[in-house]
């Protein structure tokens, strides 16, 4: 129920209920009425809205005029964050068919802060767009140095999971890993990919993954398309 002790507005409160709620698949379809959700929550008609399309712009419900708000066949994907996943082994969590289309392999030297972290001049990035049953749902580049990217290059980067081949076939270990949430702005080229507005404000997330002896396996970057994707962490209050 609505707490009114809480600094947050009455119409987030009701969003983060109703969020859970759908999560844990309270319901099968829909979710109840505005008239429904006003008489449980106590509050007005113009919270309840504000509520739900927060829900609905971030890829939880649709509205369809005439018949209700209802519960989007496809949620978004949850990626908790205390370990490190390929995202084709979190989409498969999901009961998802993971997909990948190449969409470029190339030799750079850009961008230069890349360039720092990974220590060479020329390295190379591996773009890729993902899918969630044919859904797009991400942009990844891999910058990888130039030895490993030789030899990715020797299989199939449309289909496979690059992660997995580094370990299984490469005999790279990969240890552990910084990363960077934050939201931007999509460029023009991306948001095409992925079917949405140019200028979307949309997840980006960067990572550095390092090997036993702590030496940088690559550099990762995704954007993420909104509604499709969300990260998930548990605290404990020490």
């Amino acid at each position: 129920m609505i707490d009114e002790e809480k600094p947050i507005p009455y119409h987030l409160q009701v969003k983060e209920i109703l969020k859970k709620e759908i999560l844990d698949d309270k319901y099968a379809e829909k979710i109840p009425s505005e008239r429904e959700l006003m008489e449980r929550f106590k509050v007005s008609r113009t919270t309840i809205r504000e509520a739900v399309n927060h829900l609905v712009n971030e890829g939880l419900l649709e509205k369809l005029h005439g018949k209700g708000t209802f519960i989007k066949k496809h949620r978004p994907i949850q990626d908790w964050l205390h370990s490190l996943n390929s995202l084709t082994d979190t989409v498969k969590r999901f009961g998802m068919k993971p997909g990948s289309k190449l969409l470029l392999f190339k030799r750079v030297s850009e961008p230069e802060h890349v360039a720092k972290h990974l220590q060479e001049k020329t390295f190379y990035v591996i773009k890729r767009l993902r899918t969630a049953d044919g859904i797009p749902i991400a942009i990844e580049r891999h910058y990888v140095p130039i030895g490993l990217g030789e030899r990715l290059n020797e299989f199939d980067l449309d289909s496979i999971t690059i992660y997995d081949v580094m370990e299984n076939e490469l005999g790279i270990r990969m240890d552990e890993a910084e990363q960077v949430i934050r939201c931007q702005k999509i460029d023009d080229d991306d948001a095409m990919h992925l079917e949405i507005e140019t200028g979307t404000n949309v997840l980006s997330v960067e990572r550095i993954i390092r090997d036993p002896q702590g030496e940088m396996i690559e550099y990762y970057t995704s954007v993420i398309k909104p509604g499709m994707y969300e990260f998930r962490i548990k605290m404990k209050r020490m």
